[in-house]
């Protein structure tokens, strides 16, 4: 077997962490509480969306959803919340979120504590699954090496003993570039890598080389960001204020997806279905987590992964959507 047992669809918390957009306490019940009734049991969080907001509220959730803890959860550590008198409405592209701040840590004593809280805030005895996240030089530039020293050091560590005494099942990472990855194979042992945005209709980078490796040493690839931050999500005319990897997308971003829209119309396939089932077709992908917000969203994910889609449309994807992918510029946010 492949990395740990998950389900092929779970859920990203991030949107009710109210990225992008405030979110209700209420609508993000709702979504959960849909997630739950349409069969989904994994649920992907971070302290860092909306600053504990989204795991505060997947707790909520969950513990009148769940009270058995039969749900799989996977957090992160990295970041250690700290308060903020900040008045900023948007923080980080999160809105209207909780009054910390994130601040970077990834040495032993961050990572116990991140855990802890963690737990507190999802009102759970123990996580699934614990992923260092977003290292790497794109997020950290110059100090890239200091935190990846210390994470190799003492971060590491601790999740290993975390695992070893039995309070979480697997340990990995959580990031949204590939030479990470590689780098941290090479000199630690990881159950499972969280790779959001970097295996999808537009961006295949992490297929050619990682995913092949990860299948080889049986590490369980989870993707993220399978919509590309939204602009796979929707046919491109419905899409006001169109987002690519946590960005406003570029020209070129935008004629591609339009041409791999007009692909996927020509086939009687919805281009969001296609940018579903597109991961899961790898065989070292175990699960795919779409960021959902909104029961809608919910119905349509799971619509999606359980559509029709002829064999012949993948050839055709690949020859529009890949030409030029690996050269894209990564981004920072995962």
């Amino acid at each position: 077997m492949i990395g740990p047992s998950v389900p092929r669809l779970g859920m990203g918390t991030a949107g009710i962490g109210n990225l992008y957009a405030p979110v209700s306490d209420e609508e993000a019940r709702a979504t959960v509480a849909e997630a739950w009734t349409a069969g989904i049991r994994y649920f992907d969080t971070a302290p860092h969306y909306g600053f504990g907001l989204a795991e505060r509220r997947l707790g909520e959730a969950l513990a009148a959803l769940d009270p058995d803890g039969q749900a799989i959860v996977s957090t992160k550590v990295g970041r250690l919340l700290s308060p903020t008198s900040s008045r900023e409405r948007e923080r980080h592209g999160f809105v209207e979120a909780d009054p910390f701040e994130p601040v970077f840590d990834y040495g032993r004593d961050a990572v116990l504590r991140s855990h802890e809280e963690s737990l507190r805030r999802l009102r759970r005895d123990r996580v699934d699954i614990l992923l260092a996240h977003d290292l790497g030089g794109l997020m950290h530039g110059a100090e890239s090496e200091r935190h990846l020293r210390t994470f190799l050091d003492s971060g590491y560590a601790a999740m290993r003993e975390l695992k070893d005494a039995g309070a979480i099942g697997a340990i990995g990472i959580g990031v949204n570039e590939v030479e990470v990855c590689f780098s941290l194979l090479e000199r630690v042992e990881l159950d499972v890598i969280l790779i959001a945005g970097r295996y999808t209709l537009l961006d295949r980078r992490a297929g050619e080389t990682l995913l092949p490796l990860c299948r080889e040493r049986g590490v369980g690839v989870i993707v993220g960001g399978p919509y590309n931050s939204g602009i796979l999500a929707q046919p491109a005319g419905s899409q006001s204020d169109p987002h690519y990897d946590y960005e406003t997308p570029p020209e070129p971003i935008l004629a591609r997806a339009a041409a791999l829209e007009m692909i996927c119309r020509s086939r009687g396939v919805e281009l969001g279905a296609a940018a579903l089932r597109f991961p899961l077709r790898h065989p070292a992908v175990i699960s795919v987590i779409p960021g959902l917000v909104g029961p809608a969203q919910v119905r349509q994910a799971v619509e999606r992964v359980a559509a029709d889609i002829p064999e012949e449309l993948w050839p055709e994807l690949a020859q529009s959507g890949h030409d030029g992918a690996n050269r894209l510029p990564e981004r920072s946010e995962s």
